[in-house]
């Protein structure tokens, strides 16, 4: 199966590990669109121009499904971009929100951009107490490797979460930094990472291959690249689309 995936950036890095992990004889296009993020501050216009033209160029990749591994995109355009293209996409925020009321959770604390907070996903769809920290700093330092700061923001941006039982990465980027984050909170504390949650949403068929796409790729974005994916069997190559 030939799966098109897309970001802001390397966050979705992180759904395409695990996907790669679960199905890994799929075909995997992947584009981060590192020229244009943050999308967090974004307005929707400019989000759906810069969907359209990623999803644009996967589907001329023959992609048959596209996956919106960004969860700014998936909490404010997902409806108008399902109604645009007639072709299967999917999202994260989905079935994170069903994974969430489905289970015994009841404090639950969100970390995500201001775009996805503000849009109220999370919000209006669990039903259950929830606190939602709007993390606009995250993004741009985790692209770029500024380990300081982010220990100062994170202990901004959980100050209020440490009585939560359950705490939602709400951008894929997030995960990136997991580790750093379980250091400030209580070990009882569950930190959910949202690529757990699509797993069984995919068939598993074809040779398996990697291409990895980016609208703008210097040596942070290639070193970020190496690291997060512990393999080696993927091509990597600038692409600036139409209207970038």
């Amino acid at each position: 199966m030939r799966i098109g995936v897309f970001d802001s950036g390397i966050g979705g890095l992180t759904v395409l590990k695990r996907l790669v992990k679960d199905y890994p004889n799929n075909e995997y296009i992947y584009y981060g669109d590192t020229k244009n993020l943050p999308y967090g501050d974004k307005t929707k216009e400019e989000l759906l121009a810069f969907a359209s033209n990623i999803i644009d160029f996967l589907i001329s990749k023959n992609v048959e499904a596209v996956i919106i591994a960004c969860g700014t995109v998936s909490s404010n355009i997902l409806d108008i971009l399902k109604n645009k293209y007639n072709i299967k996409i999917f999202d994260i925020i989905s079935p994170t929100i069903y994974y969430i009321n489905n289970s015994t959770y009841k404090k639950i604390g969100i970390l995500a951009t201001e775009a996805t907070v503000n849009s109220k996903i999370f919000s209006n769809n669990i039903y259950k107490n929830i606190k939602e920290v709007p993390c606009k700093a995250f993004v741009p330092l985790i692209e770029s490797n500024n380990g300081s700061e982010i220990d100062k923001y994170i202990k901004i941006y959980l100050k209020d979460l440490t009585d939560r039982d359950l705490i939602v990465l709400g951008c894929t980027h997030y995960p990136l930094i997991k580790d750093k984050l379980l250091k400030y909170l209580n070990k009882n504390i569950k930190v959910l990472d949202m690529a757990e949650c699509i797993k069984g949403e995919f068939e598993n068929y074809g040779v398996g291959s990697i291409n990895l796409y980016f609208s703008k790729l210097d040596d942070n974005v290639i070193k970020n690249v190496s690291n997060i994916l512990n393999f080696t069997n993927y091509k990597l190559q600038e692409k600036k689309l139409y209207n970038f």
